[in-house]
């Protein structure tokens, strides 16, 4: 793509990079007050059957998961004009979905900066080696990554270790402001969860927030995992790597059912709002229906995105995931080097 391409194409969507008040405190009020509501009928709900109680946390996840896209826009500073409003808001919607602001923020803008580069993995995004990282490494070093890939432990602890751990702790030498916002929304989690089991009890806190906590959190994990890892997605080392390219062909269009877009906040339109973050996600959609050159992306369905928990290493020759089965070949022919070598006497035995 040209730089004169390029220029264009985010001259396109940049008039999408605004913000409008009207729209995120509708928003908030169509998100939060349902969310409650949910959350106090799921109480109520337990007196009749837990079998009422379950699905009705089911619906609150869903909307926990439209409460993290806006925490999302406030940490782009594009929910609100004003950065403290942004910071504010973003701040009470981490105490919900459990995520530090500060340390969101930060984390989030190396991903955006860094994502699809294979030089610079290992922040804000999921753990991905290439194909011949994976052949060179040790027993124990390809152990650890197809567990961490697992469906099993990606979507399901994934998300408790996220929760419980991660977010829990600040790294060392982060700001001050960083480190504050994480103690705040620490404590504050702590207050409001005590309150509510001395409130309702541990037993019925748990039949509630428990299955809150992980749908939202697996199905956030997915989306962000799935938006990454389709099958030609763009990678490149430093030297190759494209800002823009690694927007547009790096990051895919989800095209979910309309209740899913709704409840994930447009955050389908993924290729729209890596190559400008500063677009809200009330925006993206129009912003893609209105900028021919982004029609042409990768796009995945509910369905066909069910491929990509097959994808398990990036084949920099071939520019493309493959599955562990795929490179087999690979592993048995180093195992084989290995032992020929193992076998072959050296001189002093000759």
């Amino acid at each position: 793509m040209s730089k004169q391409k390029i220029t264009q194409l985010k001259k396109s969507v940049a008039p999408y990079a605004k913000s409008e008040t009207k729209k995120s405190i509708i928003q908030m009020i169509n998100t939060l007050i349902p969310f409650f509501g949910l959350w106090f009928l799921a109480y109520e709900s337990l007196s009749i059957s837990v079998w009422l109680t379950i699905p009705l946390a089911i619906l609150a996840a869903g909307f926990v998961i439209r409460i993290f896209i806006i925490f999302h826009d406030c940490a782009h500073l594009a929910f609100f004009k004003n950065k403290r409003a942004n910071r504010i808001v973003g701040t009470i919607t981490g105490i919900i979905t459990m995520f530090p602001y500060e340390q969101w923020k930060r984390e989030h803008s190396i991903h955006h900066a860094t994502s699809s580069n294979l030089d610079k993995r290992g922040v804000g995004d999921v753990w991905v080696m290439t194909v011949d990282e994976y052949v060179e490494a040790s027993f124990w070093g390809r152990l650890q990554y197809r567990l961490y890939r697992h469906p099993i432990v990606l979507f399901g602890l994934g998300p408790l270790f996220l929760f419980l751990i991660k977010s829990r702790f600040n790294q060392k030498g982060v700001k001050k402001k960083e480190r504050w916002n994480t103690y705040i929304i620490n404590i504050s989690i702590l207050v409001i969860y005590a309150l509510l089991i001395a409130m309702i009890g541990w037993q019925a806190f748990l039949i509630i927030q428990l299955p809150i906590l992980m749908i939202a959190g697996s199905f956030g994990i997915w989306l962000f995992y799935v938006q990454h890892q389709f099958e030609d997605s763009y990678f490149e080392s430093e030297e190759e790597w494209d800002f823009v390219k690694a927007a547009v062909e790096g990051s895919s269009f989800y095209k979910l059912p309309k209740v899913l877009q709704w409840i994930s906040g447009n955050i389908g339109y993924h290729h729209v709002h890596h190559l400008i973050p500063r677009v809200p996600n009330y925006n993206l959609e129009v912003a893609h229906n209105s900028t021919p050159e982004l029609q042409y992306v990768t796009t995945i369905t509910l369905s066909t995105s069910l491929q990509s928990i097959h994808f398990r290493l990036y084949d920099e020759a071939n520019k493309t995931f493959v599955t562990f089965k795929e490179i087999k070949p690979l592993l048995d022919q180093k195992k084989k080097s290995t032992q020929r070598v193992n076998k072959t006497p050296s001189v002093q035995e000759k």
